[in-house]
């Protein structure tokens, strides 16, 4: 999968392609169903990013780091910045559930979302775009896994917020 391109991101079955603002105001339209997805950034040929970021400070640990650290993190030419997961073979989590913690992390909330907080020290963190896929029938984190890896093969590192494979 070409991760630049949202026709063939569409192509693969991810849907939504909703800004972080408009989920932020409802997010009823995320699936009570297990699955994985992506966080886009529109304007990635543009990157800037703030410091500290509007990331919640769960368990009183800090989720800013330098400046400098996001920007060795950084993928410059690559329109994905986060590929997560929701869901468990033996979990209850969804997307909306999982989804929620994530946009509610971003809101300053005190939650325990700590994957991808680096996406919130994007500057325009509000209009990153979150598309999902319904993972029916198969595992999410094997699903993540298999995207992440394709991932690194195209751009030979991990996407900018994941901060672990």
């Amino acid at each position: 999968m070409d991760f630049n391109n949202i026709e063939e991101i569409k192509m693969n079955g991810f849907t939504g392609f909703i800004t972080v603002q408009s989920l932020w105001n409802d997010k009823s339209i995320l699936p009570k169903q297990k699955g994985v997805y992506f966080v886009l950034n529109p304007d990635f040929k543009n990157t800037k990013f703030i410091f500290p970021g509007v990331g919640g400070f769960f368990k009183d640990k800090n989720p800013n780091v330098t400046i400098e650290e996001l920007k060795r993190n950084h993928v410059s030419d690559s329109l994905v910045v986060y590929i997560g997961k929701a869901g468990s073979p033996d979990g209850n989590a969804n997307l909306y559930k999982r989804l929620g913690q994530f946009l509610h992390f971003g809101q300053g909330k005190k939650i325990g979302h700590w994957g991808g907080r680096l996406i919130w020290q994007l500057a325009n963190h509000k209009d990153l775009i979150i598309c999902w896929k319904v993972t029916e029938g198969e595992i999410p984190r094997e699903v993540e896994k298999l995207l992440i890896d394709e991932y690194c093969r195209q751009f030979h590192k991990l996407p900018f917020t994941n901060l672990t494979n």
